[in-house]
């Protein structure tokens, strides 16, 4: 097989592709066995007959057109990669020259991945916000840790916002009971806004024995369709924080003194907005990449991932919303055809033991074990997709090791120092 490529734009290349009838002949042997298995002839078994017959009752040509459809993906993939030519959407194959016995000749038109000239990364400064624990973080910290271990006692007063309830809701529509529309003794916050639409504003006021309606959309119902929700009040209870003293830091933590236990969560407050400098080092980076790397774009690859959006949406007559979205698309696909060069300039590959790791990770976030999580992943033909994702990760966290980062004080930021370290590297320690 021989083929050349053209460049028809900065995203799209011809191939063409000539090809010997001796590399066409198992996929003619191919397409003799396949017809002879849909084809009755009398005399002979499906599978078993012989060429000349097939030849003789549907033609040479349909023979060689179920070869050729056969052939033209692993001719076209050869050629692709002996090109070097990293080919996105599908593919426009056109037959050129057919020879009986001779040689076949064919065109692909297909998109690409850009070429993209990347910088010299040592030249790029980025500028991070400082890391600064204020007295009101730690307040925050300190107050989250008192709530922890705080007490609700029972009141006698109306309801007001931060208050906590105990409290029985009824649903009904129409006058009858919503099935599964009764629950009794909910704790509830108020204010927190954190259950059902309107409940915030009737329980306000109220005094324990109270009760009051309000009109609310439920889950499961039509947005136009609202239910009647009946609140009564059970209880009223306040929070009683603990005091702040050695005795808390002993209840809280393991520490012996409240300034101890302070200093300690001054010291996480700090790791914690380190972390917080690396992933805007990151974000900035990539916004300067976009917006200074110039990235051909495909045109038609963005049109068909639009429509394709705005027809699941059933808005494709939306032309404010496609502008929208095209815009989305466009920035999608920037920052995966950046991110994929970086890979490549990089030389980034992605071992086993990291795209495990990277699947444990998700899977908590999905709320899956990761055995069941990894199973649905395979199944849905998306572990291609989550080894590019961690390649991009891995060459971006590479990529940050080598740019200039400093703080807005001016202080050079270590990135390569914030990085969680590997089980490998944990034990040689």
């Amino acid at each position: 097989m021989k083929s050349t490529v053209e460049k028809l734009s900065p995203t799209r290349v011809k191939l063409s592709i000539d090809v010997e009838f001796s590399e066409l002949k198992p996929h003619i042997d191919g397409a003799y066995k396949t017809l002879s298995e849909k084809i009755n002839i009398p005399g002979f078994r499906k599978g078993k007959v012989p060429a000349a017959m097939i030849d003789q009752r549907v033609g040479r040509g349909a023979v060689l057109d179920e070869a050729i459809n056969a052939a033209l993906p692993t001719f076209y993939s050869q050629a692709a990669k002996e090109n070097d030519v990293l080919v996105i959407g599908r593919p426009n194959v056109d037959i050129t020259e057919l020879k009986d016995n001779e040689k076949l000749s064919f065109t692909v038109e297909v998109d690409i991945r850009p070429e993209v000239v990347l910088p010299d990364f040592a030249q790029i400064k980025i500028e991070v916000d400082d890391v600064v624990v204020t007295d009101s973080d730690l307040d925050k910290q300190i107050e989250s840790l008192q709530i922890r271990f705080g007490t609700l006692t029972t009141v006698e007063k109306t309801v007001e916002s931060g208050d906590f309830v105990s409290i029985d809701l009824l649903a009904t529509d129409g006058g009858k009971e919503i099935d599964g529309g009764s629950a009794n003794e909910i704790s509830y916050e108020v204010g927190s806004a954190s259950m059902i639409e309107g409940l915030d504003e009737a329980l306000i006021g109220l005094k324990v024995g109270e009760s009051k309606s309000f009109e609310t959309a439920l889950v499961g119902m039509p947005e136009s369709q609202k239910a009647s929700v009946q609140v009564t009040l059970k209880a009223v209870k306040k929070r009683e924080l603990p005091p702040l003293d050695d005795a808390f830091a002993k209840l809280a933590s393991e520490f012996e003194t409240l300034a101890e236990l302070k200093a300690d969560l001054s010291n996480r407050l700090k790791r914690v907005k380190e972390l917080e400098q690396g992933a805007q080092a990151r974000d900035l980076l990539v916004e300067k990449l976009t917006s200074t790397v110039e990235i051909p774009l495909p045109a038609e690859i963005i049109e068909a991932e639009v429509n394709d959006h705005l027809e699941k949406e059933g808005r494709l007559a939306d032309d404010k919303h496609r502008a929208e979205v095209n815009e989305e698309v466009k920035a999608t696909i920037t920052r995966e055809f950046l991110l994929d060069s970086i890979v490549k300039a990089e030389a980034v590959s992605v071992n086993e033991s990291e795209l495990t790791e990277y699947l444990v990770r998700a899977s908590s976030r999905y709320g899956m074990s990761p055995d069941q999580f990894i199973k649905e992943v395979s199944q849905a033909g998306q572990i291609t997709t989550m080894v590019a994702e961690v390649a991009r990760a891995k060459a971006l966290a590479q990529v940050l090791g080598k740019v200039k980062i400093v703080d807005k004080s001016g202080k050079q930021v270590d990135i390569q120092a914030l990085a969680p370290k590997s089980d490998s590297e944990n034990k040689s320690e």
